[in-house]
């Protein structure tokens, strides 16, 4: 079996720890490679190789940068279907959704190499004559980017492209349950980026992640994950700036007058795609009692035609869960859901033989205040509850400490303006589904999914850059401001 290892300095090097781990196909349980269990060792020279390479990385001009970015991109776009098939093996989901997901990451890289002609700061008046106030972008230093295994090329680009645009250098830390789509991503990398600026460090969140949110010179943490880690995130990373996407439990809304067919659509690419494994899944869906029976029966009978299965097959629509672990917990909400009183309307089981797969499952007579309609399941469970009008829709989408993503499907646009202004959520979608970001808008949520930062489009640049406000005082005396 192949071993795999850090990528430290511009070099593929052993961990210090001199012990390895191993990552598992989703869809048949069978060991991929063995991977290097880092320690705090290895964190220590990946920030040293890191806090070396800063100087000349971030004096580059950002149009060279940006040149860099586009040749990764190239790269990336070269290599999309190696790296859709690779995805798909060590992380389950679907080839033409992998496909996708590499396709975020040449999307992000060529949006922010683009951002290295641009970078704006702004200029403004002064209060006082003959004197000029401006702002201009600064990098922080290394970084820290700690990444999920659900989107594990798209995700981690999200993060790396902007660091890098914006002239940092970085330490990055994937999940343990995807360690070789990070290092094919960094091998492509590795192409194009000088050694130093970008390094990789495998191992568990106690002997690596632990180290990183610590480390006195990490500048920045970028964090992606639960809510109860990215908690502890926030109490331990000391004094620097921490951005957190975190969970989600995001509703779609189907009104009387909405498409049935088009929501039903929406819903199943929701709650069903990427097997419910998506911060953005649709797991509530709050549909009006007029339609409520109907779109049920229609509901179900599209979740009966759902086949389960290796996501490497054209014929699947929806792939194994992660690992035991979660299909132990997805379980664990289904004998949950139904002591609450909620009702099993389709699936409910796990799938016997070999690899993590569930059916997709379909709770309805759901309450909002059931764990099952306020806690994120991460697996292929979606709950039905009723609502009386639009007011009560809202209420029961606001209803959760999440606000990640939302939809609703209506034909009135006063019904869809109304949603747009009182849901509480960083998203937004009208006659579409909760999931469908692009790489040029902003993206992440309010409340308990994170702490206000937001990831891709020109905000993205905000997460890893530094305002300096700048003064030219060409008066030749002494000026006060506020006082003259």
């Amino acid at each position: 079996m192949k071993e795999y290892k850090l990528y430290i300095d511009g070099k593929w090097v052993s961990s210090q720890s001199k012990k390895t781990f191993l990552s598992l196909n989703p869809a048949n349980e069978k060991p991929i490679g063995k991977f290097q269990a880092g320690n705090s060792d290895d964190v220590e020279q990946a920030v040293e190789a890191a806090e070396k390479a800063f100087e000349q990385w971030s004096e580059t001009p950002a149009p060279k940068r940006g040149e860099i970015l586009f040749k990764v991109a190239a790269l990336l776009r070269k290599n999309k279907e190696r790296l859709a098939r690779l995805m798909t093996m060590e992380m389950g989901k679907v080839i033409k959704e992998a496909r996708g997901d590499v396709q975020e990451a040449i999307d992000i890289a060529e949006y922010m190499a683009g951002e290295g002609r641009r970078l704006f700061g702004f200029t403004t008046p002064s209060e006082l004559k003959d004197k000029v106030c401006m702002t201009i972008r600064r990098p922080m230093g290394v970084v820290a980017l700690i990444t999920p295994w659900n989107f594990p090329i798209a995700i981690p680009a999200w993060k790396i492209m902007p660091a890098l645009i914006c002239g940092n250098t970085i330490v990055f830390k994937p999940s343990s349950d995807t360690p070789l789509c990070a290092i094919e991503f960094i091998k492509i990398l590795e192409q194009a980026v000088p050694k130093g600026v970008i390094n990789l460090v495998t191992g568990s969140a106690e002997d690596v992640g632990i180290p990183l949110i610590k480390h006195r010179k990490i500048k920045a943490i970028s964090f992606t994950g639960s809510r109860d880690s990215g908690r502890f995130v926030i109490e331990n990373a000391g004094i620097k700036k921490v951005g957190l996407e975190l969970g989600g439990k995001n509703p779609i809304i189907v009104m009387d007058d909405a498409d049935l067919d088009l929501a039903v659509d929406g819903v199943i690419w929701g709650g069903y795609g990427t097997t419910g494994q998506r911060c953005t899944a649709a797991s509530r869906v709050i549909v009006h009692k007029k339609i409520k029976s109907k779109f049920q029966e229609l509901l179900v009978q599209r979740i009966r035609k759902l086949k389960v299965g290796d996501g490497l097959k054209k014929e699947t629509d929806v792939g194994p869960l992660i690992n035991q672990k979660a299909v132990e917990k997805t379980h664990s909400y289904i004998e949950v859901g139904q002591k609450e009183g909620a009702r099993l309307a389709i699936g409910g089981q796990k799938i016997k033989g070999k690899g993590y797969f569930y059916e997709p499952t379909l709770f309805t007579d759901v309450i909002c205040d059931m764990r099952i309609a306020q806690e994120e399941i991460f697996g292929p469970v979606v709950s039905l509850l009723e609502a009386e009008d639009l007011d009560e829709a809202i209420k029961i989408a606001n209803s959760v400490s999440y606000g990640l993503s939302s939809s609703i499907y209506t034909s009135s646009i006063r019904n869809a303006w109304i949603a747009v202004q009182k849901i509480d959520a960083g998203l937004t979608y009208v006659n579409s589904s909760t999931i469908g970001s692009e790489a040029h808008l902003p993206f992440g949520g309010v409340k308990e999914t994170g702490n206000g930062t937001r990831e891709a489009g020109i905000l993205g640049i905000d997460e890893f850059s530094e305002f300096k406000t700048v003064y030219f005082d060409y008066s030749g005396k002494l000026q006060k401001a506020t006082i003259d």
